[in-house]
Formats: structure tokens, sequence, C-alpha cells
């Protein structure tokens, strides 16, 4: 490698250094130059954030790449090179495993690397990530000289550095960190239907205002709510969380606002509620249109006046709290058909903030397939936990009507059974999309219905039999979940309870 080479690769990039670039294109640009100057077939920049690493940019990696976070623990080659103060290359023999075995993209037979390198980067004297080159090929770096990827990672970290991506990316990790404190809690997702969602969560995380968070049944509205939580200055106060919809109504009251000893039967103590827990910080009420009408009212006067009583006292409490509340709802809708108060939804919807269904991100699903895949691969024990090409193309036609939950769930079934049909314990798992088994949803089902009944016998008998059938229907449908079914059926959620008890169903 000759001076005028090296000098011809890295001049760009020192241009770009005065230049406003777009997200992700400046670190682009880095690894595409980074890969000109040290030939290889797979190139990545990743962040550390406390015990793990995040991929910022990969260059010749499969896409899912970007969606998973690698536990340094769980990675001694990554261990070795963020403990060594410089360049370091594997021997081509090496016994410790790779971490990106089976993503180098567009291999299909020799899934292994087999030579690999990289640079731990420094900004201001603390460790900040990464640079990894990799090679399918045993002896393609061994004419490469390691002062030459020693200076383009000082390149690299002034990149960094000059760009102010780490004060940007400190307050992010930050912001996770205090949402929960596990990278499960980050927000993935480069499409642009997500990056307006993040700009909308940081342009209402610095308010007070009351948040109603809308969308499909699995979007991840609970992680939208603490990164809303994250961004506000009450991040170092608590953040309470409460499904409405897990709770009898009976006792939601003295969730909400406590209860004193005696106020009902099995009150043995005195209780605070959930918003003197939440006193300071945020309240997040999850699948708030199952509230009914009376706890909506007693709501409403809490979040106008900021003053609770616990059940069974006189005593006035004074609580602040911001509210955030979420829904798959139309709450609207309910409203204008007399089942939710319209006063109580117009307090609610302050900011309404909608999360978009998983089939309008676009390649996101692969990035969330890969985050969900590194999980697997870690509570497995295996090597590698890939997609084939085939399973790619499944994840990215198939609509998700069940959302993010819909495709973690498959990601994980299939990798036990992809697993459970190994004959050996592979290094290299490779998921297709048969091992997917995502339904065909491009043509309906149509079942075969068996004739009617002749109708026949009691009135009242064949109308509650008749009632027995629907209701046991719908909650099969919605897997038990008793809110869910009293949304189909059009009824109150203790209304479903009570015809259910007499119907024999509870």
């Amino acid at each position: 490698m000759t001076a005028h080479s090296l000098l011809t690769t890295l001049l760009p990039l020192v241009a770009d250094l005065s230049r406003d670039l777009p997200e992700g294109e400046r670190y682009r640009r880095l690894l595409h130059a980074m890969r000109e100057l040290l030939p290889c077939d797979a190139a990545a920049l990743l962040r550390l954030d406390g015990e793990w690493l995040v991929p910022l940019a990969v260059d010749g990696l499969s896409a899912d790449t970007l969606g998973r976070r690698f536990k340094v623990s769980e990675h001694p080659r990554f261990a070795v090179l963020l403990s060594s103060p410089g360049p370091t290359r594997f021997d081509s023999d090496s016994a410790l495993p790779d971490p990106y075995d089976g993503l180098v993209a567009g291999v299909h037979g020799q899934l292994e690397v087999h030579d690999c390198m990289g640079c731990p980067l420094f900004v201001d004297d603390r460790p900040w990530g990464l640079l990894t080159l990799d090679a399918l090929d045993t002896e393609r770096f061994e004419r490469v000289e390691l002062d030459a990827l020693q200076a383009f990672a000082s390149l690299a970290a002034a990149t960094v550095n000059v760009a102010e991506r780490i004060e940007r990316l400190a307050l992010r990790a930050e912001i996770y960190r205090q949402a929960g404190g596990q990278p499960y809690k980050e927000m993935i997702g480069q499409s642009k239907t997500h990056k307006r969602l993040v700009q909308e969560i940081n342009l209402v995380g610095g308010s007070d205002l009351t948040v109603l968070i809308t969308g499909e049944t699995g979007v991840g509205k609970e992680l939208v709510a603490q990164a809303i939580h994250a961004a506000s200055t009450r991040a170092d106060k608590p953040l309470i969380s409460l499904n409405c919809a897990a709770l009898p109504e009976t006792l939601v009251e003295s969730e909400l606002f406590g209860h004193v000893r005696g106020a009902f039967t099995g009150a043995l103590n005195e209780r605070r509620g959930k918003f003197e827990l939440a006193n300071g910080g945020t309240l997040f009420l999850d699948e708030v249109g199952e509230l009914s009408l009376s706890v909506q009212a007693k709501l409403l006067r809490v979040l106008q006046s900021g003053q609770l009583q616990r059940l069974g006292s006189d005593r006035e409490h004074q609580v602040d709290v911001r509210l955030i509340a979420a829904t798959n709802r139309d709450l609207a809708e309910e409203v204008r058909s007399g089942r939710y108060r319209a006063d109580f939804y117009h307090r609610l919807s302050v900011y309404p903030l909608h999360v978009p269904a998983l089939r309008d991100r676009g390649r996101d699903v692969l990035l969330l397939a890969g985050y969900f895949l590194e999980q697997n691969r870690s509570r497995m024990g295996l090597g590698s936990l890939r997609l084939a090409s085939d399973a790619q193309a499944a994840l990215l036609a198939y609509h998700w009507p069940g959302n993010v939950r819909e495709l973690e769930h498959a990601i994980g079934r299939s990798a036990l059974k992809a697993l459970g049909n190994c004959r050996e314990r592979p290094k290299i798992l490779s998921l297709s999309a048969r091992d997917l088994d995502l339904p065909d949803v491009s043509a309906p089902v149509i079942e075969a219905q068996a004739p009617p009944a002749p109708l026949t016998g009691d009135l009242r008998q064949a109308t509650e039999h008749y009632q027995r059938q629907l209701i046991d229907a719908c909650l099969e449908r919605h897997q038990h979940n008793w809110a869910g079914a009293a949304r189909e059926l059009g009824l109150d959620r203790a209304n479903l309870g009570r015809l259910a008890r007499r119907l024999g169903l509870k």
C-alpha cells in the first residue's frame, strides 16, 4: 500500500468532516472508504453501550445485522478487540467464534469468516466502539499493514467526534437506560415512518403534555411511553404502569387511587395507589379504553385538580403526575356511541401519537428480526443464527397482523423448530422460509359450514345456547382475552363477565 493510495482514500473523508451529511451517510462513506483501502468482504462500525455493542453501519453484512445487539461477554473476539490498545488480527485458525459467521451478505455456501481484524475507537481517551473487517479468504489480510488500520481508526474517531454524533448517541443511550436499563427497551428502526415517530417522541417528551398513544396490538405502545418518559424532565423520577384491561372493575379504583384499611372486604392494610407511586414522575395507563364511565369521571377530577382520595378515606392527597395513555380502540368512535366520556377523551388526547403498524415500516422488519435472532442465538447457545434469503423475502412479504410481537414469536418459534430438526447441533443455524411457516394471507380461508340445526325447543334455552357459542368462539379468537372479546361483541367488559358467569362460562 503506497502513501499516495492511502492519501487518495482518506482525503475525501477529511473533506466530509466539514459537510452536513444525513444521518448514517457519514458512516456509510467511512466504511466504503475503508473497504477500498483494506479489501475485505465485510466491514462494520459498532458503538459500545455499556456491556453491549450496537452496529451503527455495516458494509457487506446482512441487513438484519443492524438490528442485532452483541453482548460483549458472549463474543470473545469483540472482548479481545476492546481490550487491545490498537489493531488486532486474529489467526485464521483461531478457536474463538466469530460473531459474523453466517452474516456476510450474498454468501450461500461458505458461511464462516476465516480472516478477521479490528481496531478499538477512542474519543476523548475513552473507548467508544470498534471498527471490524472480515473476509472469507483465510489469507486476505496477510499483507495488510496494521498501521494503516490504526490511521484509519484515528480518522474514524475524528469523524464521529466532529459530526457531533457522540453527544446525540450518548443522550439516546441514556434515554434507553433510564427507560429500563436493558437493550430490549430500544426502539429499533430506520424507516421514514419510524424516524417520524422518534422525532415526535423527542418533541413531546420535553413537555408535560398528556399523550394518547394509539396503534394496533403489538406495535410497541409501551416502548413509546417509556421513551417519552425518558426524554422528559421527569426521567429521574418513577414511571409507573397499569394495564387497565388486566384488572376487574372493582379493583381499578384501588389500584389507581389506593385505599385505607377496611375500605372493602380484603383491605387489611393501607395502600398507596399508582398515582401516589408516580408522584413527580409519569403514570402510564395501557388499554385505557377499557375504563368504565365511573372510573373515567374520577380520573378526570384527579387530572384536572391533581387531588385524589384513597378509597374509604376523606383525606385529600396532592399529586404531580404526567399521564401517558395507550389504546388500540377508536376512542372518538367510542365517544360518539356513548361508551366513553367526551371530556375525559379530550383530556387524554392533548397530544395524540400514532404508532405505525409493522407492515408500514418497510425493511425495519429485517432489523427487528436481527434483534430477535441475536436474542435467540444467545438463549439457545448457538454460534450463529441467521436468515436465509428466502426467509428474508418471506418476512418482507408478510403483512404482520400481530406486528412486532408476532414477529418476535415467529423468530423464537422457528429457531426452536429448526434446531429440533437438526440431527447434530450446528455451528451456524440458518432459518428458511419453511422454518418461519408464515400463513399465506393471499388466499382467504373458507371454512366448511355445517348445516344449521332445526329451530325447535325452548326459546330461552336456544338463546342461551347461541350466546355460549358466540362468546366461546369470540374468546377463542382473542386467546381468552376478555377485554378484546368484549370489544368485538360490543359489550362492557363487566357486563360480559356477568353474562359469562350466568351462562356457566366462568
